[in-house]
């Protein structure tokens, strides 16, 4: 039984908390907050025996994994102390918010020898390793090009320190595409890439809004990646190779309980409906993959689950993105 503290009261602590309690090999000991009201609302809503301060939470022996559901700002230095105190860690995306703190952070959980796994939660589900399974088979041929989109409208809600959609929610299609660019071509091949790139600030806020990228790989193949915080509930991803399309049908960053839907589209034939129906949504699985790692000792995930090393290239691209966006300061 693998027993949790949750660091957060914010909306996305519910989701896992509610993923926790599906599990046979997992429960939530501690709940941990700076608002003692909200603390004891989350205790009576989900059944949660104790309350604490994030210091306490972090130091409580009888806790073997803590989930971070902070902010995105606030991520490297709980998730620093979470492997200080030698807790396994689930901390949510993205990341971080610069490269030093992520280099920070990578640096405190290798000293340490925990486990982190960086909450990509999607890429835990089944139809992500379905979806490895097909880069692969041979029907794509050569990769040519990934297309990706990720718009929800949510920048009134989040944390300005979160620093806008690219991190918020560019960092779904920046990853994914990560896996196909490192299955297809190999672990070096995201590195070798020239971008351009132009976004939207937020109206004093000094964060990005909207945002359109374009990468060019070493070996010509193209992404092109859009996102906003600003308007629209949409998702979009697809990899088109020599010989066809695979194309999401169902929202790829946030796979449902039932049927998760790709479609493999070739430029000469039928179309195919690959459907993947499990009765788990992604934050389970998530929960299932930790508890896996952590019962074999493991320090870090598998693929497709991001690796800690998957995480710092991630954000580097991210951070590029950022900086391209922004106008320098005056």
């Amino acid at each position: 039984m693998l027993r949790w503290a949750v660091l957060g009261t914010g909306f996305i602590s519910n989701t896992v908390i509610e993923a926790i309690a599906l599990s046979d090999g997992s429960r939530v000991d501690v709940m941990a907050g700076r608002n003692r009201d909200k603390v004891a609302h989350f205790q009576k809503r989900h059944g949660i025996a104790r309350g604490a301060s994030y210091p306490d939470a972090l130091a409580d022996p009888e806790i073997d994994a803590i989930y971070i559901g902070l902010p995105n700002h606030l991520h490297h230095p709980f998730a620093g102390a979470a492997a200080q105190a030698g807790k396994a860690v689930l901390s949510e995306k993205s990341l971080t918010t610069t490269m030093q703190d992520a280099h920070e952070l990578a640096s405190m959980v290798q000293e340490h020898g925990t486990f982190f796994v960086e909450g990509l939660m999607y890429l835990a589900h089944p139809v992500h390793r379905r979806f490895v399974e097909l880069l692969t088979d041979g029907r794509l041929g050569g990769l040519r090009s990934i297309t990706a989109r990720y718009g929800a409208n949510i920048g009134h809600l989040v944390n300005p320190a979160g620093r806008g959609t690219i991190y918020n929610l560019g960092c779904y299609p920046i990853s994914l595409a990560h896996l196909v660019v490192q299955t297809m071509l190999g672990d070096s091949a995201f590195g070798d890439r020239s971008v351009s790139a132009s976004g939207l600030a937020n109206g004093g806020g000094g964060t990005v809004s909207d945002a359109a990228l374009v990468v060019r790989f070493g070996n010509d193949v193209l992404a092109s990646v859009q996102s906003s915080d600003s308007y629209g509930n949409t998702s979009e991803f697809s990899v088109a190779g020599d010989n066809g399309v695979l194309r999401f049908e169902t929202n790829p960053w946030l796979p449902e309980a039932g049927d998760n839907v790709i479609n493999w589209r070739p430029y000469d034939g039928p179309a195919e409906k690959i459907m993947v129906d499990d009765q788990h949504d992604a934050f389970y699985h998530q929960i299932k993959m930790v508890e896996h790692h952590v019962a074999a000792g493991h320090t870090q995930a598998e693929r497709p689950s991001p690796r800690l090393s998957d995480s710092l290239e991630i954000m580097e691209l991210l951070t590029e993105w950022e900086r391209l966006c922004l106008p320098p300061p005056l």
